[in-house]
């Protein structure tokens, strides 16, 4: 049987939020997240963008790229019961729904018979009843598989839906642009570059065993992906596999012991934190560091337990391979074992 396959993005949605909120912000170019000069944008609206401002990008840059840029503190409460009111909306059309964020999610709607079966007359749905409740933009991908889906979900940006039907997936992977696939990044990007890789089209002429030969078990996806396979079902339950907190500072500071300092500062908060997760047993503990230059590192430590007297150690390493670098952000995690199933034992009598 044919999947069917919705994965749905809401457009900007911090931003659009705040902007459904306060009317005055419509208008102009606005960041999330950002609360000073040394913080990271979480998300912008597209007057912002059109500037270049982007995600994840540094504030202090996209002040440089856009001087009117209006920073607004996130109201993560607020965002996450927007997110449960769209799921709400999600589960009167099926209940096999993966959540990949508070603002996007795969549904697979094979087997719905709401909108006589289709899953492109239930995308509008979905897109026409976010508006309609919650004054909210959301853009729909519908394809076979969940990878077409999310790829297509971003090709009519804003507001918009991009369909893939079963017998338009050749097509469309033979003109793919490599970049769009997801996990690929500026890096891989570059060695595929360097087979004269760009399009899907590229990869099939070369086996799948040439493509691990190059690129490891990357290789097998990409020959996959190109091919227009994915048989990852859409996954209802998930397990949080880690928790972590960590703090942008003020100013970049030096030392180890500045950064205990700080990180004594962060360990209440983090204990409330892992009070309130799911108890799943935990496996390891560790220590971001990002510093002044925007590099970063990870320690981690496999431990049975959260143990406050193990951070320093791990600290310590980091900072070593700074090599005496300014730090800007420090934080910490944990990672979570996956609980083992129960076994059944049975006699042969």
């Amino acid at each position: 049987m044919v999947r069917k396959i919705i994965h749905i993005d809401m457009d900007c949605f911090y931003a659009a939020v705040e902007m459904r909120d306060n009317p005055a912000l419509r208008n102009i170019p606005i960041a999330i997240g950002g609360s000073s000069k040394r913080g990271v944008v979480a998300t912008c609206n597209y007057p912002a963008r059109e500037f270049g401002v982007r995600s994840a990008m540094p504030v202090a840059q996209a002040l440089r790229l856009c001087p009117d840029l209006i920073l607004v503190k996130g109201r993560m409460s607020v965002y996450q019961q927007v997110s449960r009111q769209i799921r709400d909306i999600f589960l009167r059309y099926t209940d096999l729904i993966e959540p990949l964020s508070l603002d996007e999610a795969y549904l697979d709607v094979t087997d719905s018979t709401h909108c006589r079966g289709s899953a492109t007359l239930i995308a509008e749905q979905i897109r026409r009843d976010i508006v309609n409740e919650l004054q909210l933009t959301a853009s729909a991908g519908v394809a076979p598989c969940k990878f077409l889906a999310k790829i297509a979900s971003d090709e009519n940006k804003p507001n918009g839906i991009f369909v893939i039907k079963p017998d338009q997936v050749m097509d469309f992977t033979a003109t793919l642009n490599l970049k769009k696939i997801p996990g690929v990044g500026p890096k891989t990007l570059q060695r595929l570059h360097h087979y004269g890789l760009k399009t899907g089209a590229d990869v099939r002429h070369y086996s799948k065993a040439e493509l691990q030969q190059w690129f490891g078990k990357f290789g097998a996806s990409l020959y996959e992906r190109c091919h227009g396979n994915d048989n990852r079902p859409v996954t209802v339950e998930r397990l949080r596999k880690s928790l972590g907190i960590e703090t942008t500072l003020p100013e970049d500071v030096d030392g180890e012991t500045a950064c205990l300092e700080i990180i004594d500062g962060l360990l209440p908060k983090f204990e409330q934190r892992l009070q309130r997760a799911e108890q799943l047993p935990i496996c390891r503990q560790g220590v971001k560091v990002k510093f002044a230059d925007f590099t970063q590192t990870t320690v981690d430590l496999s431990c049975q337990q959260l143990t406050p007297e193990l951070f320093p150690s791990l600290l310590r390493e980091a900072l070593a391979r700074g090599a005496g670098k300014p730090v800007r952000l420090l934080g910490l995690h944990v990672g979570f074992s996956a609980p083992q199933k129960e076994q059944q034992l049975s006699l042969n009598l």
